[in-house]
């Protein structure tokens, strides 16, 4: 039902104009659907894996975490800049959902961390190549004035996404009884789904582009000289440096809580349920209230989280955090890439994306790794309180820095 309001809404024409999220959103929607659906299927098995059976300590288990958060942002600047260059968002994103695909088939070769952690990196090379030029093309086949929009319904599905891979994986861990190579199967077929869509059923023209400039990596970091996407890139940067990673959100509650381990993936269902459910209509609440306002707000969601995470000792605590997080990233991330877009000339705005993206993806790996290293120092609530005092010295800066032209 809910579904079917969503397409209602995207479609019905409004009074002042005929506009909708175009078939692109809606293929790079499916695509990321299924390409999640893979992805999250391992991620969510991960970190009780790398910690409870392999027992990595948490400084260890950190900086795996941090790569997998973070390796991305070294492939994206080049994604994004190739993308540009070549004028062929399409043919660079495929290729990235290629190559996350092709690692599924790598881990059937073995469980030792070492060769999961290099797994990690060729899969986060492939999503950093994939997601500038994936955002691009949603950025360049939407009104400017629906950006949060369009952004919100492809977050959507890919939540949706999000949300089933780990149920997928509790199943098979259930049915299997603890087979991995079974979830990594089921894994690479999902993987290979997305693939066929973005190559079948995407429009890869590049006729929207401007053809006045040209891409460069000089052009790239010149568009720092513009205020509001430099103001946008700093306070995205301090925000998501003071942010708690959700497999150590999800370890704390584990502790707190005391739930069994084979439950543990469907934290990740919970909380990418709440996404799904939540970034349609914050995204047209973005475009319509303000986009900025909305990106803050969803960082207060955040802030709201460190304080119950570290005293949850019930369901209803757990419940809490859930959808605390959910609503956290139904307004944050694609609100951002819609603010980043509407300041980016369109012959810049896959290289545009990827740095603002990988600015604040090296926050949250330097942050992942900081705050392992000091729960394993001082402990797990020092840890939550220095991310959390840092987290709102980051909104306040994040005020002052509001860009003039993102309500």
């Amino acid at each position: 039902m809910y579904t079917i309001d969503w397409v209602r809404i995207f479609t019905r024409p409004s009074a002042t104009s005929r506009r909708r999220i175009s078939r692109v959103v809606w293929c790079l929607g499916i695509t990321s659907f299924f390409t999640d659906v893979s992805s999250e299927m391992v991620s969510s098995i991960l970190p009780i894996y790398l910690v409870s059976y392999l027992h990595l300590s948490p400084v260890a288990f950190g900086a795996i975490d941090g790569l997998y958060q973070g390796f991305a942002a070294i492939a994206r600047l080049a994604g994004g800049f190739l993308a540009d260059r070549w004028r062929n968002h399409k043919a660079v994103a495929a290729f990235g959902y290629a190559l996350s695909a092709l690692c599924r088939v790598g881990l059937l070769a073995g469980h030792a961390w070492s060769l999961v952690a290099a797994t990690i990196a060729i899969d986060r090379t492939g999503k950093g190549i994939r997601t500038a030029p994936r955002d691009a093309l949603i950025s360049l086949s939407t009104d400017r004035r629906d950006l949060a929009s369009a952004f919100g319904l492809h977050r959507s599905l890919d939540a949706a996404g999000a949300m089933l891979g780990p149920l997928v994986a509790f199943v098979l861990l259930s049915l299997t009884h603890g087979s991995f190579d079974a979830i990594f199967v089921v894994s690479f077929c999902a993987a290979v789904i997305g693939v066929g869509v973005i190559v079948l059923f995407v429009d890869g023209s590049s006729k929207a582009l401007d053809a006045s400039g040209r891409a460069s990596f000089g052009a790239t970091f010149g568009l720092l000289r513009i205020p509001v996407f430099r103001n946008l890139c700093v306070a995205g940067s301090a925000l998501s440096l003071a942010t708690i990673s959700d497999s150590f959100i999800f370890l704390t509650l584990q502790r707190n809580v005391d739930f069994g381990v084979q439950y543990f993936p469907l934290l990740y269902v919970g909380v990418a349920a709440c996404n799904s459910m939540f970034s349609v209509p914050i995204g047209h609440l973005a475009d319509r209230h303000g986009r900025w306002r909305t990106f803050l707000a969803g960082h207060v969601m955040l802030l709201l989280v460190y304080g119950v995470m570290t005293g949850a000792h019930g369901n209803l605590a757990l419940l809490v955090v859930l959808l605390l997080s959910g609503l956290y990233y139904a307004a944050t991330d694609g609100v951002l890439a819609a603010s980043a877009s509407a300041e980016l000339p369109q012959h810049l705005t896959g290289s545009g994306l990827a740095l603002i993206a990988t600015l604040t993806n090296t926050g949250r790996l330097l942050g992942s790794i900081l705050f392992g290293a000091v729960w394993q120092w001082l402990g797990l609530k020092p840890a939550v309180t220095l991310f959390a005092t840092g987290l709102i010295a980051s909104l306040a800066l994040a005020g002052m820095l509001r860009p003039s032209r993102v309500k």
